[in-house]
């Protein structure tokens, strides 16, 4: 009997135009791969092009059983939550909102830049919580750029943005081991990462990239195999994610903003946003409604459960 090698998984983008060239990649939850640690979703959002009078705003909407992590290359918004926190998102700082028993939040374009034109790129991770600490009090977390260490490692600039990593680490604070890298790899560049964590994946921002020698295109997410790392190869100079932690502890149901391990308390959940008893933020009057589906039938729709 021959011993199977392990493969190197390759998560390819569904593109979503939101409009006005404002596209989203999302990379997890996907078909072949529900979450890698305990991040059980990514979206990667741009480059677009923000013009006086065109608004990518998102109105306030819940979450429960998460905490999101919105992470700007270039460009600016303004988170608001339920907890009566205001703060502009700048490009490098880490934002951790931790949304527990449930939060709304709010994000949109910064009133001082409504008639400037810039670029919005960026991405946004859900990391699904601990069982023991689901239903948690909500809280949100920002560090700015200046406090997310860097080092050079092997000829490439490594910020840690959260976890620890080549002898630093980010002082972001989570409930369970989280591994979140921005790594900027010269042309020419040769990178070996280490096995940080149980599950790690590599995300190529903006260039393709060869992992452990397989081509690996712009937007590609490569999930490596389980407590392995990867010798990373650019031709061109690359923006690499790496993202990780230790595995999800059980399944999760994720249905539209909402992540548990109960199936029950999704329904719950879209109930009280339905009655408006999630709280609110202050200052805003829009919001986004429950969707019809699948809250309207008797149980939610758990086809997004990580395996």
């Amino acid at each position: 009997m021959t011993d199977t090698i392990p493969q190197t998984q390759l998560l390819r983008p569904h593109d979503k135009d939101l409009g006005g060239g404002f596209k989203v990649r999302r990379l997890l939850p996907a078909a072949q791969r529900r979450s890698v640690g305990p991040f059980v979703f990514f979206d990667h959002f741009g480059p677009a092009t923000e013009e006086p009078g065109t608004e990518h705003d998102v109105r306030p909407h819940p979450h429960i059983g998460l905490s999101t992590v919105t992470y700007l290359f270039k460009g600016a918004m303004m988170h608001r939550d339920s907890l009566g926190s205001v703060q502009e998102i700048l490009p490098g700082a880490i934002n951790w909102m931790t949304a527990g028993r449930g939060i709304v939040h709010s994000e949109r374009k910064p009133d001082r830049l409504k008639a400037d034109t810039y670029e919005n790129h960026g991405l946004q991770l859900w990391a699904a919580l601990p069982q023991a600490h689901e239903e948690i009090d909500p809280s949100f977390e920002h560090t700015p750029a200046e406090a997310i260490p860097e080092c050079v490692e092997q000829g490439a600039n490594v910020r840690v943005l959260v976890g620890e990593a080549f002898g630093v680490r980010s002082p972001v604070r989570t409930l369970s081991q989280t591994v979140y890298l921005d790594i900027a790899l010269p042309a020419g560049g040769r990178f070996e990462l280490p096995a940080l964590a149980p599950e790690l994946a590599v995300y190529a921002v903006d260039a393709d990239v060869s992992v452990d020698g397989e081509a690996v295109p712009a937007y590609t997410m490569a999930v490596l195999p389980e407590g392995q790392g990867a010798v990373l190869t650019a031709s061109a100079a690359a923006r690499l994610m790496v993202i990780g932690g230790e595995p999800v502890d059980g399944p999760r149901y994720i249905t539209w903003n909402f992540v548990s391990s109960r199936r029950e308390r999704i329904l719950e959940a879209g109930a009280d946003w339905a009655a408006q008893r999630m709280g609110h933020v202050p200052g805003e009057t829009e919001f986004i409604p429950l969707p019809g589906k699948p809250f309207g039938v008797r149980e939610p729709d758990t086809g997004s459960t990580p395996v």
